[in-house]
């Protein structure tokens, strides 16, 4: 019952606005991969592409704002979220070049009390094994629920609560907010500056980033005044035609009222302005050479073994390096994706933000990839994601009429077993992460993965997912033997054996 994070897929409703592609015919392969990502509804957002400095394509696709369909424009900002962490270090690699600190020094010479043995080089890489930030603010928060809590609050949280480590600092590695709250915290102390005082004079003014200003989350999921600015939108599954606007959310928005921390994803941009701070790391005007080196290796754990998910310090390291040594950093809201990938050893950069998708690393490194020459297939029309549209809005006989009709159409269509099998689970109403109003749509569940298995017969997820619908639903016996077929195709099905097993069970003591 494996279910792919397919959350944020794109409606009926999509804007491509080629006058705001500057300089396409110089890269036509990016402007027509773009295009189509566009009109099959895979991106929303803006997208810069350079070489050596110079801009070899620039794009602009859909709504910075859905309800207005105000369009996404060159000049557009929006939240750069994770890639704020690059900035974070940058800042604390400075002051180890001023000697305020080295990377090896343990977090608890710069902030008194801080009990656990960890280094800054482990904050960076995020091999610390620090748990959440929740974890800290856990006991205050129960005592007063309405309580907002800052980076003032987490030392005296962490020397009070002290939850234990996840594992031994070094030992492993797993991205983490809370390693950036901490190197916050350090800059601070170290510099006598509050940190996006400390980031506005050493980084952003150095790189000449004046459309670049830090905006907590707290303010970013709680106001809709913003002009000139990309809001991120959430399509809660497959079959909605229309994405709702992140901040209308009313968890996401207590959430980020609730921790106003910083120090890991606060800043908003523009791609131009990203563009000058990767110009700025290339001059050497924000680090010297042997830093940014330094920065770019992976961090090994205390066995040797690289870090797992390939961090330096501060930078991710792209495992693929056939076109060159590329680094990276992506981002992630709630509703939004942005990413800044720079091939160091070709001088590259691919810069772009998606406010309504989550795969914007992925369709960066396809970008890049092109850049070098590689021919990649132009994408295609979701089946699944019309089939659903079509099923909600007009029953299952004219979803399955459209269905057989987009499946002859195989140059412009696609028909894919895991996006199937999430919608199904759009359907079924199973995960609901921003606690909105329930939807269990158990009629059109049952059909989805039922078709899911006509088309996927030597799937044994395809029948587990069925199975688990068909639970739901109360249709125990047929769900027994779905869950019996997907055994048979994968004996390892544990999942299944236990779902069978208690299915039975239940049978055998006369309780369906």
């Amino acid at each position: 019952m494996n279910m792919s994070v397919l959350k944020c897929l794109p409606g009926l409703v999509f804007f491509f606005n080629s006058a705001t592609i500057l300089k396409a015919q110089e890269h036509p392969k990016l402007d027509a991969f773009f295009k189509k990502m566009a009109e099959t509804r895979q991106f929303s957002g803006n997208v810069l592409v350079a070489e050596n400095g110079k801009v070899v394509f620039r794009g602009s696709y859909g709504y910075a704002d859905f309800v207005t369909h105000q369009p996404n424009r060159a000049d557009i900002s929006f939240p750069i979220a994770s890639i704020s962490k690059t900035i974070t270090a940058t800042a604390v690699l400075q002051l180890a070049e001023k000697g305020k600190l080295t990377v090896n020094d343990p977090v608890s010479r710069h902030l008194s009390g801080f009990p656990y043995a960890v280094t800054i080089r482990q904050l960076l890489s995020h091999t610390s094994g620090l748990p959440p930030y929740n974890a800290f603010f856990k006991s205050a928060l129960a005592k007063d629920p309405k309580r907002i809590f800052t980076n003032t609050d987490f030392l005296p949280a962490v020397m009070q609560e002290k939850p234990a480590l996840i594992y031994e600092p070094g030992s492993s590695g797993n991205y983490d907010n809370v390693n950036y709250l901490v190197l916050a915290l350090i800059i601070e102390k170290l510099s006598g500056k509050s940190y996006p005082a400390y980031i506005q004079e050493h980084i952003l003014k150095p790189a000449g980033m004046t459309h670049t200003r830090f905006m907590p989350l707290s303010d970013q999921f709680n106001t809709d005044t913003l002009r000139h600015y990309a809001f991120p939108h959430l399509y809660r599954g497959l079959f909605d035609e229309a994405p709702v606007r992140s901040n209308t959310i009313p968890y996401v928005r207590d959430y980020w009222r609730t921790f106003a921390v910083v120090g890991f994803g606060e800043y908003i941009s523009t791609v131009d302005d990203l563009l000058r701070y990767d110009q700025a790391l290339y001059e050497n005007r924000l680090l010297k050479p042997q830093t940014l080196k330094q920065s770019f290796d992976v961090v090994r754990l205390n066995d040797g073994k690289p870090q797992p998910q390939l961090f330096g310090l501060g930078w991710e390291i792209e495992a693929d390096s056939s076109h060159g040594k590329a680094v990276y950093h992506s981002g992630a809201a709630t509703g939004l994706s942005s990413v800044l990938i720079r091939n160091i050893d070709k001088h590259q950069t691919v810069i772009l933000f998606d406010n309504c998708h989550f795969n914007a690393h992925e369709t960066g490194d396809l970008a890049m990839k092109i850049l070098n020459g590689e021919s990649i297939p132009l994408p295609k029309y979701s089946i699944a994601r019309e089939y659903g549209i079509a099923l909600q809005k007009n029953g299952a006989d004219a979803a399955r009429t459209l269905l057989k009709e987009l499946m002859r159409d195989t140059v412009r269509y696609q028909l894919s077993e895991s996006e199937m099998n999430q919608l199904g689970y759009d359907f079924l109403g199973t995960s609901n992460p921003y606690h909105m109003p329930e939807r269990q749509l158990y009629a059109q569940a049952l059909e989805t993965f039922q078709l899911n298995t006509e088309f996927f017969p030597a799937s044994w997820n395809a029948y587990d997912s069925y199975g688990e619908a068909l639970l739901k639903a109360g249709q125990a016996d047929k769900a027994a033997e779905m869950y019996k077929r997907s055994i048979e195709l994968n004996p390892d099905n544990k999942g299944g054996k236990k779902a069978l097993e208690e299915i039975l069970e239940k049978k055998k003591n006369g309780n369906r």
